[in-house]
């Protein structure tokens, strides 16, 4: 991305340490990560899970049906940015014409069609601890801890205007064929998915008056 206003200033250390601990595809089916992909100087896992990405969704010029040997007088392009906490992205429209104007564009208008806010719990959050130990425990494995979702999800909806601490558990792997004509899930990824959210409920129900209580004196002393 050339525009430096759409880019996130939440890759902090915490988040990268946490990143450190991820490797990026290497099993059997993994879509391949193309090495000069995305924002220099980050390694795969912070460029694939904690920066910005710009994608051009559609373009449109000229009529394919009727082609003439002349450059076109229109252009449209539809695109998407896949944004992390710490982006400004209310005034996207204003950061890119004022690219646009620096460049000498002056003609191309930008029109913002709509948005919602990325959330992020704090990975130190004593509640993303109990959930990693509980999940290490009915999985037998190292949970693999994620500081965003590339999903557009109104999760704002819960942190934000309810104000609830919020965890994700996806139950599914890399080359499930997510949004595909084969899109899939693994008979043995749904079956430790429940094992992992029965011990997860279990555990709430019964431990869920002190986790709060934890949660809330890490929220007072962050504050």
């Amino acid at each position: 991305m050339q525009v430096d206003a759409l880019k996130p200033d939440s890759l902090s250390e915490a988040v990268r340490t946490i990143l450190r601990d991820i490797d990026v595809g290497g099993m059997p089916g993994d879509p391949e990560l193309a090495a000069n992909w995305g924002e220099p100087g980050l390694t795969a896992s912070e460029r694939l899970y904690g920066w910005n990405t710009l994608e051009v969704l559609a373009f449109e010029t000229g009529d394919p049906a009727r082609p003439m040997n002349a450059i076109p007088a229109r252009a449209t392009a539809v695109c998407q940015l896949r944004f992390v906490v710490g982006t400004d992205w209310q005034n996207l429209t204003q950061h890119i014409e004022a690219h646009l104007h620096q460049q000498g564009l002056h003609h191309v208008q930008v029109e913002f069609l709509r948005g919602s806010p990325a959330t992020r719990l704090d990975p130190l959050n004593p509640l993303v601890t109990w959930a990693l130990e509980s999940i290490a425990a009915s999985s037998g494995k190292k949970p693999a801890l994620l500081p965003n979702l590339g999903g557009s999800l109104p999760n704002e909806v819960f942190s934000e205007i309810l104000g609830l601490p919020t965890l994700w558990v996806p139950h599914s792997y890399p080359a499930c064929g997510q949004h595909g004509v084969n899109e899939h899930m693994l008979k043995s990824v749904a079956r430790e998915g429940l094992q992992m959210m029965t011990r997860l409920f279990w555990q709430l129900g019964e431990e869920g008056e002190t986790l709060i209580a934890r949660h809330r004196a890490y929220e007072g002393g962050a504050k």
